[in-house]
């Protein structure tokens, strides 16, 4: 049985840590960034999903440090995040290509053709 696709959020912490092990702040930054402002972890949310990640064997604690008298804990993927990130990517590229090929082919109503390779809506003559 296939296992159920990540929750955006999800998705992109995970995306996050894909490069190298960051701290609660960086994550969230980074997930803000990499949704382009769409998407903000405050930090109930981001631990709460952190932890959930943890038990699932997705992310794992990399380290503590303490600075300015307050300890920064930082996250890594593990090997079955690695794997589970790589399968969603390859899940949303394919739907994504799925979906602008059936754009790209559709015909709209009033008997024109949307021109072959244009996502634009722009019309040929029939």
């Amino acid at each position: 049985m296939a296992s159920r696709p990540l929750q955006e959020p999800a998705f992109l912490i995970l995306s996050a840590l894909a490069r190298e092990p960051l701290h609660g702040y960086g994550i969230a930054q980074d997930v803000e960034a990499s949704s382009d402002g769409r998407i903000t972890l405050r930090a109930g949310t981001l631990y709460g999903a952190i932890d959930r990640l943890v038990a699932a064997g997705l992310v794992e604690v990399d380290r503590e440090e303490v600075v300015d008298s307050r300890l920064r804990r930082y996250y890594r993927l593990t090997t079955e995040g690695g794997s589970r990130l790589a399968a969603e990517a390859e899940r949303a590229e394919a739907q994504a290509r799925r979906a602008l090929e059936r754009l790209a082919s559709r015909q709209p109503r009033g008997g024109t053709d949307v021109a072959p390779g244009r996502l634009d809506g722009g019309v040929v003559p029939a």
